[in-house]
């Protein structure tokens, strides 16, 4: 068997694209990810385990733990074994009367029942290296604007734009403010503001 890596869960997240959710996985201690694509009804699962939400009855992960707990079984820990033709496959480790029972899962379910049970999620390595990744610093860092180039897709500001603002400034009524006495007061001109 290969060698198993500890993982958290970093983030559950919605595609901007289609819609459809990501777990991501990050290697404990590390800057290793792994991104899985799972169902809507499964993300909210484990987003609602995550963030401890009370539920009035008990959804499907939550039946699985009471049945698991009144069999005086227990979930020692969630894997994820394999990854064949774009398909994540997990297993569930449970432990019974002294026995390690091996139950296939969806990696999905699995994390689901992991954030409720409170156990290790453990990913094969050659699963991490097929599939993790890793973010480079230098391709982050050229994908931030810096202040000094400009951005292509912006039109430069033109006379023509500026106009409205103008136009704008010339008619606002600045009303009876002190600095606005009138020329015969004072015997000064008032000064214009310059042109933006």
């Amino acid at each position: 068997m290969s060698r198993m890596v500890e993982v958290v869960i970093d983030s559950v997240r919605v595609s901007l694209t289609n819609q459809q959710r990501i777990v991501v996985l990050r290697e404990n201690n590390a800057e290793r990810y792994l991104p899985i694509w799972i169902g809507p009804y499964e993300a909210e699962a484990i987003t609602i385990a995550l963030q401890e939400v009370e539920v009035a009855r008990p959804q499907t992960h939550d039946l699985l733990k009471n049945v698991l707990k009144s069999l005086n079984a227990r979930l020692s820990r969630v894997e994820i074994i394999s990854l064949r033709e774009d398909v994540f496959y997990g297993n569930l480790v449970v432990e019974t009367d002294g026995q390690i029972i091996n139950i296939d899962s969806r990696p999905s379910d699995a994390i689901a029942l992991a954030v409720r049970w409170h156990v290790p999620i453990l990913v094969a390595q050659e699963v991490l290296q097929i599939a993790g990744i890793i973010p480079e610093q230098e391709i982050a860092e050229q994908d931030k604007p810096t202040v000094e180039e400009p951005n292509s897709s912006e039109e430069p500001l033109s006379d023509e734009r500026l106009s409205v603002f103008d136009d704008f400034l010339k008619n606002l009524d600045i009303g009876d403010s002190p600095d606005s006495s009138s020329d015969e007061d004072t015997g000064e001109e008032n000064p214009k503001p310059d042109k933006l």
